[in-house]
């Protein structure tokens, strides 16, 4: 069967309009890892919830069968320089122990309360579990970092619980709205990985619900960013064009910043042998999305990245305390073809973010110096991007 590549890449494994009931693509990365029915460890701490079968989902830690430091296994805030390899290593051995539970968890009880406190463990908790019915196929998403076997979670012990003190405090405040509440521990300087889980788990707000892991790392990033925007809008505008670039894993990164008010655009043009562009040879596929001063009104088309994408950004506004139209290119090359999750998007930003941009004083010599490190030519560029189309076409049109 055929699958045209910009079907893949509207999809992403998460709507099947292929129309399979499977997603060949994640299909040809379940490689088994045979794990036993006894997992004994230090888990970093790291939990998951799962999204099927909502409003009854699974939830449960996960813990791998290592008993040195791990706190890196669960902190893509530390992933940038790392290699793909070296991630995928340790975020493999983590086994998932799975238990179903009513989204609903304004009464929760003994074994909800356990796993709570222990996703809000500061440093790696020394922890066992026994499984039953263990699938060895590894988990893989666009929208999270990959992890190991799961299975059906018969019990669960966890010791020498050291909780952060910032997160246990929101999470007894009935009283505090779920996004007063992200905003709080995110200006106290809590690591969004923590927010997510503590979110995820039903820790914050005053109706506490469990929200698949998923959907809790898209809400964190769309609930900050927007938060920043606001603190952004009225700063004053940089004052000249800069360009930034990174490259990392088969991906290049190329953002423009423009003197001018809030505007975001994000476009992903994936190649052919990557993840959501299947065929050997043809074209790369493109795909974005834009929001304007008023933000964006509908969920970016491009998925969770965007929202990654746009909360590194305003977060780089907002440290130099400037605005800007900001417009980002990623090219993907070919090889980079499994899914690891937003995270990916978010850290390199913010990585590139920290390193000292190229200035110009015209629009065209920065577009110039960015379409330099660039395989796609302009006019592709063009065609998708709303910002390209808005400067002068007589000053683009030498380009064409």
């Amino acid at each position: 069967m055929h699958i045209p590549p910009s079907l893949c890449l509207e999809c992403r494994a998460s709507k099947l309009l292929c129309g399979l009931a499977y997603c060949p693509i994640m299909v040809r990365f379940n490689a088994p890892t045979k794990v036993g029915k006894e997992i004994e460890g230090a888990s970093p701490p790291s939990i998951f919830v799962g999204r099927f079968g909502y409003p009854k989902v699974s939830i449960g830690p996960l813990i791998p069968p290592v008993n040195e430091n791990t706190s890196i296994y669960d902190k893509p805030e530390e992933w940038s320089n790392l290699k793909l390899d070296d991630i995928l290593k340790f975020r493999l051995s983590l086994v998932r122990g799975r238990i179903l539970y009513n989204v609903d968890v304004r009464e929760p009880d003994r074994k909800l309360l356990e796993l709570q406190e222990f996703a809000i463990a500061k440093e790696p908790v020394e922890s066992e579990m026994r499984l039953d019915k263990v699938n060895n196929k590894p988990y893989l998403s666009e929208h999270m970092a990959p992890f190991g076997p799961s299975g059906k979670l018969l019990s669960f012990k966890s010791s020498n619980i050291n909780v952060d003190k910032r997160i246990e405090k929101a999470w007894y405040d009935h009283d505090l709205k779920a996004s007063n509440a992200i905003i709080k521990l995110y200006d106290s300087k809590v690591a969004l990985s923590s927010i997510i889980k503590a979110f995820s788990i039903g820790m914050l707000g005053k109706v506490r619900r469990l929200v698949p892991t998923r959907w809790s790392i898209t809400a964190i990033d769309d609930t900050i960013s927007k938060m920043l925007i606001k603190r952004v809008r009225d700063n004053p505008s940089i004052n000249e064009y800069q360009v930034y670039v990174r490259e990392s894993s088969l991906n290049r990164f190329v953002a423009i910043l423009f003197p001018n008010s809030w505007q975001f655009e994000w476009i992903e043009a994936w190649f052919p042998n990557t993840t959501w562009n299947m065929q050997t040879y043809g074209e790369p596929e493109l795909l974005g999305d834009y929001e304007g001063y008023k933000g964006i009104d509908h969920y970016a088309n491009v998925g969770g990245c965007y929202y990654s994408a746009r909360l590194a950004s305003i977060e780089h506004l907002n440290n130099i305390r400037r605005r800007a139209s900001i417009l980002i290119l990623r090219e993907i090359y070919p090889g980079f073809n499994i899914p690891i999750g937003v995270w990916f998007v978010r850290e390199q930003l913010r990585a590139m973010f920290n390193n000292k941009p190229m200035t110009f004083n015209d629009a065209d010599e920065a577009v110039n110096y960015a379409m330099n490190n660039l395989k796609i030519p302009l006019e592709r560029w063009i065609y998708k991007s709303r910002i390209l189309q808005g400067l002068r076409q007589k000053r683009i049109i030498d380009y064409l």
